[in-house]
């Protein structure tokens, strides 16, 4: 059963082809202003089935990751992945950047924070817990192994046990991502229309009321 894994909600484009379960190619690109990830999505996946001599026609699943993170980012995976599996026919899956991060990350039981701006973090522990105010944050993250992001390490440093920035540990998310959604079994809900954007927050727009 062939696989395409993606992931652009982060810093870094993540493109893994796989078939049953053992990766056949898996290529990363860091995004930044000649690289940035609606440019060149879908060029990249296309090149990575020729170059392993596949066609879109024999793609059976299709797992991305939801967010969050960037919003165009999410936007370019998640649209991507819908337009891809529509075309297609193949089930889709979405996972949560919190979950991948927290499966990559070789801390023990890690609580996993994410810059959320505004004074607000992205928490997972054990499983999503949503935005919350960085205070709030700081009193669960006490004495607790953290994974974060470059931007809350400062913040985070001296609180756990072990406090890394999954930005620096050059974390395998692409593989990762790949190795969750190799060991979900395809269903009938695993259609495009299911897969949503995961935009715990709102995007900062102000709608002027008459």
């Amino acid at each position: 059963m062939l696989t395409l894994s993606f992931d652009t909600s982060l810093d870094k484009t993540y493109i893994v082809l796989g078939e049953n379960k053992k990766i056949l190619d898996s290529i990363e690109i860091k995004s930044d202003e000649k690289n940035y990830h609606s440019a060149y999505l879908i060029s990249k996946i296309a090149e990575v089935l020729k170059k392993n001599k596949k066609t879109p026609k024999d793609i059976k699943v299709i797992g991305v990751n939801t967010g969050p993170g960037s919003f165009t980012g999410i936007r370019a995976c998640v649209t991507t992945a819908r337009v891809m599996a529509q075309e297609t026919g193949a089930n889709v899956f979405g996972i949560s950047s919190l979950e991948i991060l927290a499966r990559a990350s070789k801390l023990e039981n890690p609580l996993v924070i994410l810059d959320a701006r505004k004074n607000m973090g992205y928490l997972w522990d054990r499983k999503l817990i949503g935005a919350l105010p960085l205070d709030e944050i700081d009193e669960i993250a006490q004495n607790r192994n953290i994974l974060t992001d470059n931007t809350l390490f400062e913040r985070y440093k001296d609180t756990g046990n072990s406090v890394l920035s999954y930005q620096e540990e050059n974390l395998p998310l692409g593989n990762v991502l790949f190795e969750i959604i190799s060991e979900k079994i395809p269903g009938a809900d695993d259609i495009w229309q299911h897969l949503k954007p995961l935009y715990i927050q709102p995007p900062p727009v102000t709608i002027k009321r008459n």
